[in-house]
């Protein structure tokens, strides 16, 4: 086999990484990057690519007996009409276009895909949305922290700061339990004006972290981590003055 140009080579790299050539080209492959150095970045810089994405993608076990369902739903054919009748044109320029798509795919899954925190604050708006068409604000109704905290006591496996700020203008009205990012939350509502304010509290094994404003869908989020609990509160309150009601929290003794 001649010496494989760059181009060759080029073509060749998403297939080497998938071990899909066969032993001759393979070798013309590994050849050509042991003495060109460009081509061999190229080959470093794909391999780390794609062991990242392998690390940082989720992996989801599939059902038992989906092999079996999907080999019963194929045509009846012999196995003779499975054996690959592929030019070795075809083979040479489709097999690294394929590999480079699904690459390119798994790379736009890595970069847009919702990370866990993401679907936790879409989750918490949407319960928001749902506390109040559904007309179940509140499991205990009342201003007084000490009838609310304790009314948590037994549902939960932690306890969430309960506070009244009705001098500062955030009335506590009650609070409730709440599902969200699959475990059962604390959500504690508060008014402002005439603006319903939801305070999801959930336990968390992340770092404290300071206030960050978010918008979803056209709530408005305040969200922080504080002595392993998470906080979120929503509502359709400008964020100034959500802000104003995430700092009393944050700076009350807990």
């Amino acid at each position: 086999m001649n010496e494989m140009t760059c181009t060759e080579c080029t073509g060749w790299l998403h297939a080497y990484l998938d071990n899909e050539l066969d032993t001759t080209v393979s070798a013309g492959v590994r050849a050509h990057l042991d003495r060109c150095a460009d081509c061999k970045a190229s080959y470093v810089e794909m391999a780390t690519l794609r062991q990242g994405l392998r690390t940082a993608l989720p992996y989801y076990e599939a059902p038992e007996g989906l092999q079996q369902i999907i080999l019963s739903r194929l045509p009846k054919q012999s196995p003779a009409a499975f054996t690959p009748r592929i030019s070795r044109a075809w083979r040479r320029w489709r097999i690294p276009a394929f590999s480079t798509a699904a690459l390119a795919a798994a790379v736009l899954i890595y970069i847009f895909a919702p990370t866990q925190e993401d679907r936790v604050d879409d989750e918490v708006v949407s319960s928001h949305v749902r506390s109040l068409m559904a007309e179940h604000l509140m499991d205990v109704v009342s201003s007084d922290q000490h009838t609310v905290k304790p009314w948590f006591a037994g549902k939960l496996d932690f306890s969430p700061p309960v506070y009244d700020f009705t001098p500062q203008g955030y009335p506590l009205l009650g609070g409730r339990l709440d599902y969200v990012g699959h475990q059962t939350v604390a959500a504690l509502s508060y008014r402002r004006a005439k603006h319903i304010i939801n305070v999801f509290v959930m336990p968390t094994p992340k770092s404290d972290s300071g206030p960050k404003r978010l918008s979803i869908r056209g709530y408005n989020l305040i969200v922080w981590r504080q002595n392993h609990l998470a906080f979120e509160a929503v509502s359709d309150l400008n964020a100034e003055e959500l802000q104003v009601l995430a700092v009393l929290i944050i700076n009350q003794p807990h």
